[in-house]
C-alpha cells in the first residue's frame, strides 16, 4: 500500500473550493453582475461552465487564472476572494496542531 505524502485529504480540498466559490458569488452579486456577464468578462464563453464552477457542479472549480480575472473585473484586490477563509494547520508528521 502506498503512503499518502500530501497535507491535505481530498475533503478538505473540496471544502476549500466550495468557500472560494461561494465568496466569489457574494461579491459578484454584491456588485450586481450577472454570471453571464462575468463570464464573459473573464474570457470563458459557457455561462453552463461558469455557473458549473461557482456551484462546484461535476468537479469543476475556478483555477488560478479565473481568480485573477475575476478579482479585476469586480474591481477588488485578489486577496478579498480568500477573506475568511481559514485553514488548520496541522505538523502532518506527528498529527498535532502547529
Amino acid at each position: 500500500m502506498q503512503k499518502d505524502f500530501s497535507n491535505s485529504d481530498s475533503g478538505e480540498i473540496l471544502d476549500f473550493y466550495k468557500k472560494v466559490s461561494k465568496r466569489i458569488r457574494f461579491l459578484r452579486e454584491e456588485k450586481n453582475i450577472s454570471q453571464l456577464d462575468l463570464a464573459l468578462e473573464i474570457g470563458i464563453k459557457s455561462v453552463a461552465f461558469y455557473s458549473n464552477c461557482e456551484n462546484n457542479r461535476y468537479n469543476k472549480h475556478f483555477n488560478l487564472e479565473h481568480i485573477y480575472k475575476i478579482s479585476k473585473a469586480l474591481k477588488i484586490d485578489i486577496e478579498d476572494i480568500f477573506k475568511d477563509i481559514k485553514h488548520i494547520n496541522f505538523n502532518y508528521k506527528t498529527n498535532n496542531r502547529l
